[in-house]
């Protein structure tokens, strides 16, 4: 009886410190506080969305509106004649960049799921200073990896494929270190109990741990994709036929100041496209993490 009763002062004490926590005036302000700052971060946004339907009269104005006063779509039309006088068909950069991004996305969410497993739920020589190096590995940005990764794939002859633009996604670390750090807390007494059932090492994988990480792949999913539909190819694609759509964008842009209306439509079709995957995504990330519930 003590035991319970000390049980039930606990859960009113802490009941009482999440109503404390949770006082109207406390949510008032912090609720003002986000919507403030969520109109600074809204004002980029803005302006891209503005300057896509604005006449070339409007786009040079200083200082710059938020607004458009006389709405157009010359813009579009302007890019859609540019595009009709291209040798290589639009349809052809947009399959070469899905192709890319499908495929990027899907081999970085399943080689690096399946590389976590094992770090995070098994102890082997060296799993320790695997785990260390993958971190340190985080610190270098792109630009570091650039010579390497075309030493890599020039040696392997795959330089002038949409294998050149994959691979190196696929072999980034940032999926690997996500999705172990998220493996970290499926509880151990879960996989020990599939396999008491008889589950093999691969459906206990598929069947329990895929699932219950969807937050995490979900969200390399959204980072994978963000990185890959703006990918131009670099130094690794020179044939026309397989440049990304990204990359004949850029080439527009950098055109001249005579297309900066141009420019603004391509800002808007480049920011629309990822902010669409970004919103039906992080639905889901947050749907499931509220619902997912996962202790270590």
């Amino acid at each position: 009886m003590a035991k319970s009763a000390s049980g039930v002062s606990e859960r009113l004490k802490a009941r009482k410190i999440r109503r404390h926590n949770r006082s109207l005036g406390g949510d008032i302000f912090l609720t003002v506080f986000l919507m403030i700052f969520s109109l600074f971060s809204l004002f980029p946004i803005i302006y891209i969305v503005a300057n896509a339907f604005k006449p070339l009269n409007e786009v040079f104005l200083f200082p710059p509106t938020l607004y458009v006063r006389n709405p157009t779509l010359n813009n579009f039309r302007d890019l859609k004649t540019i595009f009709e006088g291209f040798d290589i068909p639009l349809s052809r950069y947009l399959f070469n960049t899905v192709i890319i991004i499908v495929f990027g996305t899907l081999f970085t969410v399943i080689f690096g799921s399946m590389a976590a497993y094992p770090l995070a739920k098994y102890r082997f020589p060296g799993s320790r200073f695997l785990s260390n190096l993958i971190v340190y590995s985080l610190m270098f940005s792109s630009t570091v990896v650039a010579i390497p990764n075309y030493l890599i794939m020039s040696g392997l002859h795959l330089v002038n494929t949409l294998w050149a633009v994959i691979l190196p996604t696929v072999g980034s670390t940032l999926g690997l270190y996500l999705m172990k750090n998220f493996m970290v807390q499926i509880p151990d007494d879960m996989i020990e109990a599939a396999k008491i059932d008889g589950a093999k090492e691969i459906v206990v994988f598929w069947k329990i741990i895929m699932p219950l990480c969807k937050p995490a792949w979900i969200t390399l999913i959204i980072l994978s994709f963000q990185t890959l539909w703006g990918t131009t190819g670099g130094v690794f694609l020179y044939s026309e036929n397989l440049k990304p759509l990204s990359y004949v964008l850029s080439q527009v842009v950098s055109s001249g100041i005579s297309r900066t209306g141009v420019s603004a439509a391509i800002a808007l079709i480049l920011l629309l496209i990822p902010a669409i995957v970004f919103e039906i995504s992080q639905s889901n990330v947050m749907e499931t993490m509220a619902t997912s519930g996962l202790k270590s």
